[in-house]
């Protein structure tokens, strides 16, 4: 946004005989707008997965925080960040993010408030449950949540994903870790097999991710929007002056600006923009059009009376 244009002091009008004027020249007002922040968290890795799939288990143990964690949905509602403990390669900040479900990318849950959280993460790991305990299919699961995050955003759709198969431990149908790493392939994305409960896997996937992220760049924060504009220091003096019904109406771009840096409740200020209203020929063609002592004015949002 845009300042406006500076005023000018009551020195700026000093003359040889009026060397200490009281008059003063308002500056112009700035562009105003109206925003909505919203709070993104900043974390190179994001955990991304239905609930109670072992995100916040997982976090817990690779890092020294201490998330909510209890065998049923939804026991994270706020993202939890910690930062990877420096035995794993090089230390990250890694968020768990609350489960997605189908739909939250048109705000089903608190779907929108959750993705927002991941739009600033390099890297995402996409927890699984691939135990079959709770009679979910992990194929559909991944496709489910890949698609909500197409939908919230393309750009966040291609953010690189490693998909980790959680439960491992507590397996009931190897086929359907086998259906998993088989789509896995087809995708060209990597997988890594763990259980967050005991610690399975989890050095492999922990230095993996810390290699990862040595080669994917650092997400901008904020988007320039490049707006090119083009100032001059000349005013256009063009001005319009115009009789409708009984009403006089004097518009134009150098009038404006006059409006803006007068103070009408000031005797000097006031005796200024009489002197410019003669200056730029404006009370001349207000008597052309016929002007007479009561008549009103119309100048910007003022409507001044006229006296000769």
């Amino acid at each position: 946004m845009q300042g406006g244009r500076g005023g000018k002091g009551n020195t700026h009008f000093a003359t040889s005989t009026r060397q200490a004027p009281r008059f003063s020249q308002e500056g112009e007002k700035g562009e105003e707008k109206e925003l909505i922040l919203e709070l993104k968290l900043l974390a190179d890795v994001g955990l991304l997965g239905f609930p109670n799939v072992g995100k916040s288990t997982l976090l817990s143990v690779v890092t020294s925080a201490t998330p909510k964690i209890a065998d049923y949905h939804f026991t994270t509602l706020e993202p939890n960040l910690g930062v990877v403990k420096p035995q794993y390669g090089a230390s990250f900040v890694i968020a768990d993010i609350p489960g997605i479900i189908e739909g939250a990318s048109q705000g089903v849950g608190l779907g929108i408030q959750f993705l927002r959280h991941i739009e600033r993460t390099r890297l995402l790991l996409h927890v699984i449950d691939v135990s079959g305990i709770e009679g979910r299919t992990p194929t559909k699961d991944f496709e489910i949540i890949n698609n909500e995050l197409k939908k919230y955003s393309e750009k966040l759709s291609k953010r690189k994903q490693i998909i980790v198969a959680n439960k491992i431990d507590s397996i009931q149908d190897e086929t359907l870790y086998k259906d998993l790493a088989k789509l896995a392939k087809e995708k060209g994305i990597e997988i890594y097999q763990i259980s967050a409960a005991t610690g399975k896997g989890i050095q492999e996937l922990m230095t993996r991710v810390s290699e990862v992220l040595k080669t994917l760049p650092k997400e901008d924060l904020i988007e320039v929007e490049q707006i090119k504009k083009i100032y001059t220091l000349e005013e256009k003096e063009e001005v319009i002056v115009k009789k409708e019904g009984s009403l006089f109406i004097v518009s134009g771009q150098v009038v404006e600006k006059l409006m803006r840096t007068i103070n009408l409740e000031d005797n000097e200020s006031l005796h200024y923009f009489h002197r410019r209203l003669n200056e730029l020929g404006i009370n001349q063609k207000l008597k052309e059009l016929g002007i007479k002592d009561g008549d009103y004015v119309q100048i910007s949002d003022y409507e001044l009376e006229w006296e000769d």
